[in-house]
């Protein structure tokens, strides 16, 4: 008695057996290079939660920094600012404004020329100006909002890790521009605030020069407890701290499966970028899984074509 051919779901199942205790082609390493979303911009590394490339690095970094003729530029609501510096064990970036008040250079303009430093509330989660950077409002009008609100007309304005206006005064900057008003950085200021009010980015949350009605502003921060003498010693420029919202194990994950860490096209959901494919997961996972989806398919057709 002759025995009958086996079903189509048998031999299906045989073979997919078969295959499914064969070790997955490696995507490691060993397979070549993977995708990598860390680039280049002069000799500045970006590298995550930045990206230059579309759907790398962290959804909320998406469209902030911008490559233009090798110099590194650093996109917000207030402006645009030159990357000087991206810290990636501390957390930081330091930023250059062009029209930044420096110990050499007062720049006062009626109409700002200067951006300050204004983040769009998608951004505040991530970004902050350091505890230890000084902002130096320069200019404003006795009816700016930064005097207003305060009991007996008690100024705002605070030294910050140690750098305030009274030391400011002294550099070479002002002699260019004349006469001007002078005041105290505290107490009170009557009809007449003082030319220069230093505050720290927490106490008025947003640098908006129009609103607060300055003519134009300074920024240094110190990188050490050591106080470095003299304002013509400030390091002057915009230290700006940044933080990844959530767990990083994701991409912990990723990364240490041979993967660059990424996010999907809904801008929200995080990929892992793999050699090849994209996973929700890790490399190792996603190229376990998509290899067994695809040769299921293939051992569909092909038992298929022979029954």
């Amino acid at each position: 008695m002759e025995t009958p051919p086996p079903s189509s779901t048998f031999l299906l199942l045989l073979l997919l057996s078969i295959f499914l205790i064969t070790p997955p082609p490696l995507t490691s390493a060993a397979a070549g290079p993977g995708p990598s979303c860390r680039s280049f911009c002069g000799n500045i590394t970006v590298d995550y939660p930045f990206a230059l490339h579309d759907g790398c690095g962290h959804p909320g970094f998406r469209d902030l920094l911008f490559c233009i003729n090798s110099v590194l530029m650093f996109h917000i609501a207030s402006g645009s600012y030159r990357v000087l510096d991206i810290d990636y064990p501390y957390r930081s970036l330091t930023l250059h404004d062009p029209h930044l008040s420096t110990c050499d250079d007062v720049v006062l303009s009626p109409t700002p020329l200067a951006n300050g430093f204004v983040l769009d509330p998608s951004r505040s989660p991530y970004f902050s100006p350091s505890p230890d950077n000084v902002f130096m409002l320069i200019g404003c009008s006795p009816t700016s909002p930064l005097f207003q609100g305060f009991p007996g007309k008690h100024l705002p304005c605070r030294n910050v890790s140690g750098m305030g206006c009274e030391e400011y005064y002294g550099c070479e900057g002002w002699s260019k521009l004349g006469s001007h008003r002078r005041g105290s950085d505290s107490g009170s200021y009557g009809s007449s605030p003082p030319e220069c009010c230093a505050v720290s980015f927490e106490a008025i949350k947003a640098i908006n020069l129009t609103r607060l009605e300055c003519q134009g502003y300074s920024s240094a921060y110190t990188l050490a407890p050591l106080r470095v003498d003299g304002p013509a010693a400030w390091s002057y420029g915009i230290r700006v701290k940044y933080s990844v919202q959530g767990s990083e194990e994701f991409c912990r994950a990723c990364e240490a499966t041979g993967g660059s860490c990424g996010f999907g096209s809904d801008g929200e959901r995080q990929l892992c970028m793999c050699p090849g494919f994209n996973s929700t997961s890790n490399c190792d996972k996603g190229s376990i899984g998509e290899w067994a989806l695809g040769l299921g398919l293939a051992l569909f057709v092909r038992v298929g074509q022979t029954l």
